[in-house]
């Protein structure tokens, strides 16, 4: 049996997300199942006709209902969210424990950490749930030493811009 690696895509740069969902569709490719949970996205691509007919092999779940930016919304708003999110990472749990797929992808679960909703050491408690066998990737800007410790590789992703001289 393969050992389950923890991955991490961090850093101010575009591009975490998109690299997730490549790795998402690298897995489905050889027939094992992925399972998306999205925070923070607004809209995300919950409602995508491309990812719907990704299923079932890659399945993508949101679970906050706002579809605006988290820090904007009222403090009414962001506790209700908040509820939403936790909804999320309770189902994360739940398909850790029941090794529904091999490649667990939290997009932009750094992020929780990032606007206080949830704790480096929550996120390292849910982490504890994984099985041997299975992959997880985790994306967001956030990134201190806690956090990296947490994974066994860490991607940083960068935009780096370029000026021709003439």
């Amino acid at each position: 049996m393969r050992k389950g690696m923890i991955h991490i895509y961090t850093g101010e740069g575009h591009g975490k997300s998109p690299a997730a969902l490549g790795k998402a569709v690298q897995t489905a490719c050889r027939g094992e199942y992925v399972v998306i949970i999205q925070f923070l996205k607004g809209r995300g691509l919950s409602d995508s006709e491309f990812v719907k007919r990704l299923e079932p092999e890659i399945k993508l779940f949101r679970f906050e209902k706002s579809i605006g930016d988290f820090r904007s919304l009222s403090d009414e708003r962001k506790t209700e969210e908040c509820q939403n999110i936790r909804n999320g990472l309770n189902f994360a749990k739940k398909v850790m424990n029941t090794g529904e797929c091999s490649l667990l992808i939290l997009d932009e679960v750094l992020g929780l950490i990032e606007n206080g909703i949830i704790t480096v050491e929550e996120l390292k408690t849910l982490l504890a749930s994984k099985p041997e066998d299975m992959d997880i990737i985790m994306t967001g800007s956030f990134m201190d030493d806690d956090v990296c410790i947490l994974a066994d590789e860490v991607t940083r992703v960068e935009t780096m811009q370029f000026r021709i001289w003439e």
